[in-house]
């Protein structure tokens, strides 16, 4: 099949036949010309496209690190209000014990002598959260799954906050949103729970579960619309990440 334009008789072959040609009217042309022109723009938007998906991969690999350098100040400042309460609960543990205690001067004899490790739940919480304060993440699991065996109450909810923390610290996000969850999920109208469902939140986002970690904001808003400015302030980054509505 032909695409046909009327040429002067004379116009022979080649070149020369099709300038003629199209200088007096126009000429026939094979339609395999006309296919190779839609072809080369055909290649030229594949270009395009696969152009643009490597630029939307990169941008993906950079939100992930901002994802997990979000994720890491987070853990830091909730570790330090965990330990600036646990200070303030064994400072008033040691003021109560040091009424009854002795004050005998053999103790100015004792050899120094490295510490026990702890083993009541309250102890071994003190433990763990100064370990993740050093960024020891691995002692900080480690004492917090002791602690969950014998905690009850409030030092259990705390211990498992302190398990979820201490994944989180090692990457296992999988695993620190089950955790964090858990802790919520203890004592859903304590204190600790915007905390925790913030914590599966950013546990979420960082393995790219935008809208899981969308539904976990959405729990938090529902359920404490009057939230602290940490927790809000928290709360809109995330929800700013995940392009959540």
């Amino acid at each position: 099949m032909k695409v046909c334009f009327k040429a002067s008789r004379h116009a022979r072959t080649g070149f020369v036949a099709l300038a003629m040609a199209t200088a007096m009217g126009s000429v026939c042309v094979p339609t395999a010309w006309a296919r190779d022109t839609a072809n080369s723009g055909t290649n030229d938007l594949i270009a395009q496209l696969l152009d643009r998906v490597s630029t939307l991969e990169q941008q993906q690999r950079d939100m992930r690190g901002e994802i997990d350098q979000l994720t890491n100040e987070l853990q830091q400042k909730t570790a330090a209000l965990s330990k600036q309460i646990a200070d303030n609960q064994f400072a008033a543990q040691a003021n109560a014990g040091a009424a009854g205690a002795s004050t005998g001067a053999a103790a100015a004899d004792a050899t120094p002598k490295e510490a026990a490790k702890p083993t009541t739940p309250d102890g071994l919480l003190a433990s763990g959260k100064a370990a993740l304060q050093k960024k020891d993440y691995a002692e900080a699991q480690s004492d917090a799954e002791s602690a969950l065996k014998n905690a009850k109450g409030a030092f259990k909810v705390d211990a498992q906050f302190l398990l979820a923390q201490s994944l989180a610290g090692q990457k296992q996000y999988r695993q620190s949103a089950v955790a964090y969850y858990d802790a919520y999920r203890q004592a859903p109208k304590s204190g600790r729970a915007p905390d925790a469902l913030l914590g599966v939140s950013a546990s979420l986002l960082a393995l790219g579960d935008k809208k899981a970690s969308c539904e976990a904001l959405s729990k938090l808003k529902t359920e404490f619309p009057t939230p602290s400015t940490r927790v809000a302030h928290a709360a809109e980054v995330y929800a700013k990440r995940g392009s959540c509505e």
